[in-house]
């Protein structure tokens, strides 16, 4: 969905309802485009990572529908591609889990991954950083998993799933994301009147937010306007409770649209 509305300028509804057809989405989209479907496989490849109990509820999803094109145009602009990531990491003994749209460089590995592919990105001590690619979806990746577990069946493989007993799965111990530091993309709607930018700035001001850059294209004082701002890095629940402040600004004509900046 995300590499046809970059690519041909298509609408989100346009996309989704082609990609319906082509089976690659569900005729109830949500679980796709809401992140959930992306959660289920993040909280299993979690738990094949870390030895941990798959751990659904501790997965933060967003999903890709609150996307415009605009959004899209603007990370281009910026040398970056949107993705809907599932991201996994262990820190200090626990587990961080997330399913958002991010901004990823756009030469980067997750960048090349477009159309109907998937990719695992798996970062160890040892190993450095390998990827696995492949179709994410249709009739033959499904129909391709579905007889290769028909024919473990068949031959008897009963191996442990998870590497070992699930029984001997450790209990997940989740981290506070609040506390995780990234680069922000965030875009407002928002009427073109003198003290807009100087009130936004003193929000982020006050949560100790710094800004890296800011784009306002045109002026119209008759219709809203977007403007997208860059941050340096900033703490996950800072730019939430600033957000959330921004979006109840009498200025604001929509909900800001916020993604986290991924150097992958």
């Amino acid at each position: 969905i995300l590499t046809q509305m970059r690519e041909m300028g298509r609408g989100f509804k346009d996309v989704l309802k082609e990609a319906q057809a082509k089976g690659y989405a569900e005729a109830d989209p949500s679980f796709d485009v809401d992140g959930i479907d992306a959660g289920h496989k993040l909280a299993i490849l979690a738990s094949l990572a870390f030895g941990t109990k798959p751990d659904f509820k501790g997965v933060d999803i967003n999903g890709i529908t609150q996307l415009s094109a605009y959004d899209i145009e603007s990370a281009n602009g910026l040398g970056y591609k949107i993705k809907l990531l599932g991201i996994a990491k262990s820190v200090d003994g626990t587990v961080v889990q997330s399913v958002e749209p991010c901004l990823v460089p756009e030469r980067s590995q997750i960048g090349m991954i477009d159309d109907v592919f998937n990719a695992v990105v798996i970062k160890g001590d040892f190993i450095g950083q390998p990827m696995l690619t492949g179709r994410g979806a249709g009739e033959g990746p499904t129909a391709s998993a579905i007889v290769a577990d028909l024919i473990d069946l068949v031959r008897g493989v009963n191996i442990p799933t998870f590497g070992v007993p699930v029984a001997k799965l450790k209990e997940p111990k989740s981290v506070d994301r609040g506390k995780t530091e990234s680069r922000y993309y965030m875009r407002l709607n928002v009427l073109d009147i003198p003290g807009v930018i100087a009130e936004v700035g003193a929000i982020l001001r006050d949560h100790k937010i710094s800004v890296e850059s800011l784009v306002q294209r045109g002026r119209d004082p008759e219709q809203p306007v977007s403007v997208v701002i860059i941050t340096h890095d900033a703490k996950h629940k800072d730019m939430q409770e600033a957000v959330k402040l921004i979006g109840k600004l009498g200025f604001t004509k929509e909900k800001p649209c916020l993604m986290r900046i991924e150097e992958l």
